[in-house]
């Protein structure tokens, strides 16, 4: 089987997580739609192995935590109608509001499930105790006295929203309602109302959409795996701690937050998938088992 180079493979993990669907990076850098999915795929577990390994002992004072909604397949009024498809996916994110680093993140639905084992992966990654703020989803409230206890300072940002005078429900237009004011509401020990924020956490998950095509609206860039899709979001966050300069600190979240000595490169990235495959003597292919 032929191998792609370290620069070809380097120029298509770029292409990825600046932004481009898989179609275009295959067109932009002269190679096969499956063999971008392969390596995203190869790539994408070894993101997600790096982040479990090394984001962890971390001393932070304040976490923001949010969802983001995509689809796979189809949207779930449509699957509901009997059309193939995985339907609505959500990534929940943990961000340190200080140092930027998305601490830990899950793929998966908005449900209480979910929610515990998202606030079970940021409790056991933060060695102190912290000050939390999330939405005003309710699930949060038993997940987050699940994974906490009563060891933690925990406040809802609690936004109200009004009619857009458009007279069209939430459910048929992009945008959330007008947004008539948000209410502090804390839950528990003793948070800083002045730092009841989720600013940071909404900002990253602009980002997120603006470096991951999966999830810009209207277009046929959406996933049509789920593994795919997880993959794709393990590299997202791989690069935007460890590559991605941070405007405001001037340099990457990982090294703001002490896990990295240095800002790694794409190159650094692809050395180190080259690596693992010549540790797992499989051929030069990570093991894919775990894809579905």
């Amino acid at each position: 089987m032929r191998k792609l180079s370290r620069e070809k493979r380097t120029m298509v993990i770029s292409a990825l997580v600046e932004g481009n669907s898989i179609n275009s990076t295959a067109r932009l850098c002269g190679v096969s739609k499956l063999t971008v999915l392969r390596l995203l795929s190869d790539v994408g577990v070894l993101c997600r192995d790096f982040h479990d390994i090394t984001v962890r002992g971390l001393a932070c004072n304040r976490i923001q935590a949010d969802e983001i909604w995509s689809f796979c397949g189809a949207k779930q009024k449509n699957v509901e109608a009997g059309k193939q498809g995985h339907g609505d996916v959500w990534t929940w994110i943990a961000l340190d509001a200080d140092t930027k680093l998305v601490v830990s993140y899950l793929v998966g639905q908005r449900n209480a499930s979910c929610a515990n084992e998202f606030m079970c992966d940021v409790a056991e990654r933060i060695v102190n105790r912290m000050q939390l703020t999330t939405d005003g989803l309710k699930l949060y409230l038993d997940a987050v006295e699940n994974a906490f206890g009563f060891e933690v300072d925990y406040a809802q940002l609690v936004k109200m929203y009004g009619s857009d005078g458009t007279g069209k429900s939430p459910e048929h237009k992009y945008s959330p309602g007008k947004c008539n004011g948000a209410k502090k509401v804390l839950q528990c020990g003793v948070p800083e109302k002045a730092h009841v924020s989720t600013s940071y956490v909404e900002r990253q998950n602009l980002t997120l959409r603006m470096s991951q095509r999966r999830f810009t609206r209207l277009t046929n860039a959406f996933s049509k795996k789920l593994a795919n899709h997880e993959h794709a979001i393990a590299l997202h966050y791989f690069h935007y701690n460890f590559c991605r300069k941070h405007k405001t600190l001037g340099t990457t979240p990982a090294v703001a937050a002490g896990i990295a000595g240095r800002i790694w490169t794409v190159a650094d990235l692809v050395a180190m998938l080259e690596d693992e495959e010549k540790k797992l003597n499989n051929g030069g292919r990570i093991n894919r088992r775990d894809r579905s």
